[in-house]
């Protein structure tokens, strides 16, 4: 496993960044470990919704889990507010850092994360595949 740590500075897009960085180092296979920081505002995807929920007000990261390939990402993100109460969904473009973010990030040279249309669900879904398939 190979693990990466960054911050993001006030005003970056955590999706957009997040995007960047899986581009800017050719992550195959990646997971956040873990993510902490803060928002000035919050766009997410709940479940079972079609559309996005915008959220302008400061938020703590407690939790952002999820896969991260440049194939795609799947992240959830859990958010709380100025009275602790929290709310969580899917990271859409649009979270954007208050204060910081601080992500540390795995990768695994074994694997490839793909996404590919899974019929029964309608979205593009996790594929793992071997990185070396004849090791197999």
């Amino acid at each position: 496993m190979n693990i990466f740590a960054i911050r993001l500075k006030p005003d970056e897009d955590l999706r957009q960044s997040l995007i960047h960085f899986v581009q800017q180092n050719n992550i195959q296979a990646g997971f956040i470990l873990t993510g902490v920081g803060s928002l000035k505002q919050a766009t997410l995807r709940f479940a079972s919704q079609n559309y996005s929920q915008v959220f302008k007000q400061q938020f703590e990261i407690v939790s952002l889990v999820g896969t991260l390939s440049t194939h795609g990402i799947h992240i959830h993100i859990s958010l709380s507010n100025r009275q602790g109460k929290t709310l969580g969904g899917h990271l859409l473009e649009g979270c954007i850092i208050y204060t910081t973010a601080e992500i540390v990030i795995g990768t695994s040279e074994d694997f490839v994360f793909l996404r590919t249309m899974d019929e029964s669900t309608g979205y593009q879904e996790l594929e793992i595949q071997p990185k070396n398939p004849s090791l197999n």
